[in-house]
């Protein structure tokens, strides 16, 4: 049920652009500061968001990275999937399964694999880029992260 450290980057700088949503285009070197996501890293996650259309670019001096739609627009979900696939999948599904298990359908465990998957994807689907902004104004972020 986790998400992939690229993928909390991959939030994390979108986020930053969210603040920045009217103040025009900010550069790799600023976002990786204030997000504390390494640089290298950043340039990748940026062009492959840029791929997805999450996020426009332009180069050279004055160049930079901003959101491509408002941060209303653009849900927790839509990210994870985009950079992780499947917010959430078992390995004894799917076409073939990772892993075969020899319970099939007498599993008791399934069930509860599959709400878990259902309320994560309820979570990621009802919160925004924006829902994210309207929080930290209102000084609802905790002062760290564990």
């Amino acid at each position: 049920m986790g998400v992939s450290l690229k993928c909390q980057y991959g939030l994390r700088a979108l986020f930053e652009l969210s603040r920045n949503w009217e103040g025009g285009l900010l550069r790799i070197p600023a976002i990786a500061k204030t997000q504390y996501i390494p640089e290298r890293f950043l340039e990748n996650i940026l062009n492959q968001l840029r791929g997805g259309g999450f996020v426009k670019s332009r180069r050279g001096r004055g160049g930079g990275f901003q959101l491509s739609k408002p941060p209303a627009s653009i849900t927790v979900a839509e990210v994870v999937r985009f950079i992780d696939g499947q917010i959430y999948s078992l390995d004894c599904e799917g076409d073939p399964p990772l892993h075969r298990c020899e319970l099939k359908k007498r599993c008791v465990f399934k069930p509860l694999w599959r709400n878990a998957r259902a309320a994560l994807e309820d979570v990621y689907n009802s919160v925004t880029l924006q829902d994210l902004l309207d929080q930290e104004l209102r000084g609802d972020s905790p002062d760290y992260c564990i």
